[in-house]
């Protein structure tokens, strides 16, 4: 029994008599015939009854056709996801980032990604650095947003970008009308200064005032923003991280005049002796390069096509 044979049975059910469906299938008739009986050997014994040119089901056929026709429709169905799949537009896409990526930036990935190709499965995990690479060794995920630079030979960069670091405080700090202001400036504020560990090139200028301040605070970005909100000290993070409490005018950044820019860079990684990346996650990379090309504030430091 092939598939031939089930298609050629649907569609004479379908048209009503052995012509028809013969010319819909652009087969000849005798080849139709043909197809029939060999199905009819295989579910043992006839599936049509003939009178003249008129035909109806036998009690056998009216039994099989419902299988056949899910048959046909299963089949059909995967051959059409085996197709999509190798193109990119069926598949799996797993993906981990580090929790400062995880939210504006990647979900703007996905939105943009599940835009173009929305019959991909897509599974997001969010973690430090050091545990993405551990998802990605034992192939939980095939890529990984992480912080830039990593150690990890098996890994191979696809993306690296770099982020300016602002000192960020609130619409009613003291230095929020300044825009720009001094080391000492901010030294002297005697506000607390949040430290967010986000894996950054910090002026060592600027890290040494960071470690005078009193007090100083280490603190997960999201307790920073939320105390930056409450009108109460100062934090180094990217625009990114803050873009609609920036946008709101509810937290403002400040450029420091007496020290050269600070910045974050991060990479997307898979693993380099992985097997090659499939066609779904091909087209979501380059959703992501893209994504990150447009982003306001990323600087693309190299690129790299995947295999």
């Amino acid at each position: 029994m092939d598939l031939d044979q089930l298609r050629a049975f649907e569609r004479i059910v379908r048209e009503g008599n052995f012509s028809r469906a013969a010319r819909s299938l652009d087969i000849a008739q005798p080849t139709i015939s043909a197809r029939i009986q060999a199905l009819e050997q295989e579910v043992g014994g006839p599936l049509f009854l003939r009178a003249g040119r008129k035909i109806t089901l036998t009690e056998r056929g009216q039994s099989f056709l419902p299988y056949a026709q899910h048959a046909v429709h299963v089949l059909a169905e995967g051959v059409e996801t085996a197709r999509l799949t190798q193109s990119g537009q069926r598949g799996r896409v797993t993906v981990a980032a580090i929790p400062s990526l995880a939210g504006s930036f990647l979900s703007a990935v996905i939105a943009r990604f599940h835009q173009t190709h929305p019959q991909i499965d897509l599974l997001v995990r969010s973690a430090p650095s050091d545990q993405i690479m551990a998802l990605l060794a034992d192939g939980v995920v095939k890529l990984g947003l992480i912080s830039w630079p990593y150690f990890n030979p098996e890994l191979q960069p696809l993306l690296r970008v770099r982020e300016p670091l602002k000192l960020m405080v609130s619409a009613s700090h003291p230095l929020a009308g300044r825009k720009r202001v001094t080391l000492e400036e901010v030294h002297s504020a005697g506000a607390p200064i949040f430290e967010v560990k986000l894996w950054v090139s910090i002026d060592p200028a600027l890290a040494q005032v960071i470690g005078q301040s009193q007090p100083l605070m280490e603190v997960p970005l999201d307790t920073a923003r939320h105390l930056l909100l409450r009108g109460l000290g100062a934090a180094l993070l990217t625009p990114l991280l803050v873009a609609e409490e920036l946008a709101a005018g509810r937290i403002v950044a400040l450029t420091i005049s007496d020290m050269p820019p600070s910045f974050r860079e991060s990479v997307l990684v898979h693993r380099a002796h992985g097997g090659a990346l499939s066609a779904a996650a091909r087209a979501f990379v380059g959703v992501l390069q893209a994504e990150a090309a447009s982003t306001d504030g990323f600087t693309r430091v190299m690129q790299f096509s995947p295999e």
